[in-house]
């Protein structure tokens, strides 16, 4: 698979990683066997950047891939977490003391000694803009408990303030088929300072790969059922912040563009690759068949400029007066 190098880690990462939000909790559940399965079919798959956080199953995806890892201590995998979400969101939360606590609580869970990556999971602005929040991350690269440090955001805004700063290796931000803001300000200016993007939500919880319908049922502990309209975190991380009957409807004309051969999943994840500044694109995968889909994509020959205006005149009809402004 195609490696790209992740901003200022320096480090070659595959242009297609795996999100493991799905091996930690708020997708239903995910036996350990299951998890290892995924995990597994990813590696095989080419990929080399495994994505999760300390809040995933409160500490469980950093668990599985801890143990996964041992085991494979060959892989060669680039694991980057997150940090923050576990503390009430406030500004006065994110000091040394508290990131070197949950630092120590990542390293334990993953069984290393320094961390590959370490991002703010999507903290408050007032975070991402002080100057002391980035000289306590300097302070755990010198100490040698992270090697390097970056942002998760939500917004365009937040992206383009981080990628402002000298220290950060990289952001991780929505962009998929439906949300193409950040195509506009913050890829080019993530390009421009050599600092890394990794794409998420990229098949906007789902939508995108056609499989739903009016009809579909998520579990109660799903955050499709529980963060439909934002009551748990941020709305544009469900269904990036689309409301479901326009989604599916967007979805099924997006299913059209597909080239012979591809999914609409594929074919999403693919767009996404192709888009100039994107380091790695995280899908996460519950079974073996979505985790090898996934790594399939990469190897896609590149949409067609017809195919790309397509999706652009699809965005601007259906989807940029609800989404385009919010994030």
């Amino acid at each position: 698979m195609e490696q790209r190098v992740l901003g200022r880690t320096g480090r070659d990462v595959s242009v297609v990683g795996l999100g493991t939000w799905q091996l930690g909790a708020d997708w239903g559940d995910v036996t350990e066997s299951d998890a290892f399965a995924v995990l597994d079919a990813a590696v095989e798959s080419g990929v080399t950047i495994f994505d999760t956080a300390d809040v995933y199953g409160d500490g469980r995806s950093e668990q599985l891939i801890g143990r996964y890892l041992k085991d494979r201590p060959d892989a060669g995998i680039f694991v980057a977490t997150k940090m923050g979400r576990r503390a009430e969101q406030l500004p006065e939360n994110y000091t040394l003391d508290n990131f070197r606590a949950w630092n120590d609580r990542s390293r334990a869970n993953l069984g290393t000694d320094t961390l590959d990556l370490v991002q703010l999971h999507c903290p408050p602005p007032a975070v991402i803009e002080s100057d002391a929040v980035y000289d306590a991350l300097d302070t755990l690269v010198d100490e040698r408990r992270i090697a390097a440090y970056a942002v998760s955001v939500e917004t365009c805004a937040e992206a383009l303030a981080a990628i402002a700063r000298p220290g950060v290796a990289s952001v991780q931000i929505i962009l998929n088929a439906f949300r193409l803001k950040p195509l506009e300000e913050v890829l080019p200016a993530a390009r421009a300072a050599g600092v890394g993007i990794v794409a998420r939500v990229p098949l906007a919880s789902g939508l995108l790969s056609g499989k739903y319908t009016k009809d579909t049922v998520f579990a109660a502990d799903d955050h499709r059922t529980y963060n439909r309209h934002g009551e748990a975190f941020d709305q544009g991380e469900t269904f990036s912040g689309i409301d479901y009957e326009t989604g599916l409807a967007a979805a099924a004309e997006f299913g059209e563009l597909a080239p012979e051969g591809a999914t609409a999943a594929q074919t999403a994840l693919r767009w996404i690759i192709q888009q100039p500044g994107v380091t790695t694109v995280i899908p996460g995968a519950r079974s073996v068949e979505q985790a090898r889909g996934n790594g399939a994509a990469a190897g896609l020959p590149a949409l067609p400029q017809s195919t790309l205006d397509a999706v652009r005149d699809l965005y601007d009809r259906r989807l940029r007066a609800s989404v385009h402004g919010r994030w």
